[in-house]
């Protein structure tokens, strides 16, 4: 949340950035509802795309839940570069505090960002055993580090000569913006920071075939992802506000969490130790984003989906994962990571991808489930009955698809071609591959999704 706070600081300054992330936790929850109730039902590794090949019916199932399937599995990999972009960024503005007279370059992010994807991709494939005690490690070590955090920004401002807390009507009161929009479209186009914050809402289902109980444990587990995350989220948010001192310095960084932080601690070395606290928890987010990229690939490769499926959706005897999947994943992230030596808003286009994507995928699940009376699928324990399952559907496909335009707009006005969204653009770029993909290879082979009963049973065919 903090390294992608950039997107927001924008949109309003403090009382933007609070109360757009409390808007668009409320409609994430219908959203997270939405797909845990799916998910529950049809526990897949396949996750939206076997959900969205079944709420259609027969007839549309299977070219939807195609496209679903695609759109969620660019959406990962872009939420993966998204985030290998924030760890790199982090990394590099450790360096820069601590080093006066160094300026960074665009090269210097990009080839951090190449070697923490390729480690990381390497864990996932060599270690693949102790990812399960890592992605505990990673809960602890955001729990932790969400404390220390609080703590030293809420306790060091006004001590020792500093300057003092910000005060309550600059937190949550004194709007700050000038972007060429009027203030209310201001407020929705912040949104988005919240929404990339809080928008991986179905990163748990790619683990169905792995878990015990899935149809039970998948939505207890989303139920706390979603709890822990709006109050660790809200709390942290809060605090950092209160810790800024010199608002118009966070425009003359690049990376306004490392001048925050530094006007929190009053110094460079107090900075470099909160940002150390976040590349920790990024490095192992990263890992764990590597995992469910390469099986989200893996789903649509072993039903067909994806071209060279014997490669893409086999499982390694010896490894006990998707190898090849993993590794592709890898190599295209590497590949969009080279927007950053072209264009000076490549993260925020990156994040705007990542929305755009995972909503897609998102609607086409939820949308044809609500327009069919939600008639399709056997629900399993996580079930909204009657009229609420209406309500929370018919809410979540509303602000999903009113926010998936405003998202496409030029981050302000007046714009030109280096300030300019193109998130539009990615998304197009890849809704037409996608297309290219259906009618010259796909359609006529594809089946539609099938469950095989997980990686361990895949494993066992290829020994």
């Amino acid at each position: 949340m903090g390294g992608s706070i950039l997107v927001a600081i924008f949109n309003g300054g403090p009382p933007g950035v609070i109360y757009e992330f409390i808007v668009v936790s409320l409609f994430y929850w219908t959203i997270a509802a939405s797909v845990a109730e799916l998910a529950s039902a049809i526990p897949s590794s396949a996750g939206v795309y076997h959900w969205a090949s079944v709420t259609p019916g027969l007839r549309r199932g299977r070219p939807i839940g195609f496209f679903a399937g695609w759109w969620n599995y660019l959406a990962w990999m872009t939420g993966l570069a998204s985030m290998v972009s924030i760890l790199a960024n982090t990394l590099v503005q450790m360096y820069a505090l601590n080093h006066p007279g160094f300026e960074i370059q665009s090269w210097h992010v990009f080839v951090t960002y190449a070697l923490a994807t390729w480690l990381s991709c390497a864990v996932v494939c060599l270690a693949n055993r102790i990812v399960p005690s890592l992605n505990q490690l990673g809960l602890l070590a955001i729990i932790g580090g969400f404390l220390v955090t609080v703590i030293v920004v809420t306790v060091m401002p006004g001590r020792d000569g500093r300057p003092p807390h910000a005060t309550s009507s600059f937190v949550w009161s004194e709007w700050n913006a000038a972007i060429g929009y009027p203030d209310g479209f201001v407020f929705v186009a912040g949104m988005l920071n919240g929404a990339y914050s809080v928008g991986a809402v179905d990163v748990v289902t790619h683990l169905a075939e792995e878990i015990p109980y899935p149809s039970r444990n998948i939505p207890i587990a989303m139920l706390l992802q979603y709890g822990i995350g709006f109050i660790t989220g809200f709390a942290y948010l809060v605090s950092i506000m209160y810790a800024i001192h010199d608002f118009d310095a966070l425009f003359e960084s690049s990376y306004p969490i490392a001048e925050i932080y530094r006007q929190a601690t009053g110094s460079a070395a107090g900075a470099t130790g909160l940002l150390a606290l976040v590349m920790f928890c990024m490095i192992l987010a990263v890992i764990g984003l590597n995992v469910t990229t390469g099986r989200t690939l893996w789903a649509l490769a072993r039903d067909g989906a994806a071209p060279f499926p014997s490669i893409l959706g086999r499982v390694d005897s010896s490894l006990q994962m998707p190898f090849w999947s993993t590794v592709i994943s890898a190599a295209l992230v590497t590949v969009l990571g080279l927007i950053y030596l072209g264009n000076t808003t490549a993260f925020t286009a990156l994040v705007g991808s990542f929305i755009l994507t995972s909503t897609s995928s998102y609607i086409a699940a939820i949308l044809p489930n609500l327009l069919t009376g939600r008639k399709n699928i056997s629900y399993g324990p996580f079930h909204m009955k009657g009229w609420l399952g209406f309500v929370v559907n018919g809410i979540s496909c509303a602000y999903m698809m009113t926010w998936f335009v405003i998202y496409c707009l030029p981050y302000y006005l007046p714009t030109d071609a280096a300030s300019m969204n193109y998130s539009s653009l990615i998304w197009g770029g890849f809704t037409i591959f996608i297309g290219a993909w259906w009618f010259c290879g796909a359609k006529n082979g594809y089946q539609g999704p099938k469950t095989t009963g997980g990686l361990l049973t895949e494993a066992e065919k290829t020994r």
